[in-house]
């Protein structure tokens, strides 16, 4: 194994670091009050964490003009398909496995409001109807029930300086996606 000194169990690991304060623990709800709409209203864009049966993990993007996850209400809310690369991971995970991780964020914000849930795949002629661009409705939509949501702090986005332009690295050097996708191809 290329890790050396592996912690071995949670015991190990949570005799080095204390439990969280009290504050932090009683900030988790299993509904979405105001605040958590309004920041879901905001966000164009969410990541989906998702895993299959053999715990295989994916994170996928979402995005859109903000608002187009819908919540429905206090416990319920929806996320529409739009045309993409039709490898549909996160759908066939869901299948495998109802659990599901979702991390919004606001462009400019350093929080992130974090709801975890059970989804499905879903598609309910009232939130498709409300989900259509253009004119175009989507063909199905995710709809998660909420079990935990809470505010997550900013530490990360503080720390990475991801909302200041100054620290952005150059991207000229960069590989091109067809030259990515390319050699990746090749590589099997």
């Amino acid at each position: 194994m290329r890790f050396k000194k592996p912690i071995a169990s949670k015991t190990d690991f949570r005799t080095m670091v204390p439990e969280p304060s009290d504050l932090v623990v009683a900030k988790e709800i299993n509904f979405l009050d105001i605040h958590c709409k309004t920041l879901i209203a905001r966000s164009p864009f969410v990541l989906i964490a998702t895993a299959n049966d053999r715990g295989q993990c994916d994170v996928s993007p979402r995005g859109d003009a903000a608002g187009f996850v819908q919540v429905l209400d206090d416990k319920h809310l929806a996320i529409p398909d739009r045309p993409g690369n039709k490898r549909f991971d996160t759908f066939e995970n869901i299948f495998d496995n109802p659990h599901v991780g979702l991390l919004f964020i606001i462009p400019g914000l350093q929080e992130t409001l974090r709801v975890n849930g059970k989804a499905v795949i879903i598609q309910d002629d009232d939130v498709l109807g409300n989900a259509s661009v253009d004119g175009k409705r989507p063909l199905f939509a995710i709809g998660v029930e909420v079990e935990q949501a809470f505010i997550h702090c900013a530490k990360a986005f503080i720390r990475s300086g991801l909302w200041k332009s100054e620290t952005w690295q150059e991207t000229k050097d960069l590989p091109s996606l067809a030259k990515m996708l390319l050699d990746h191809v090749e590589a099997n």
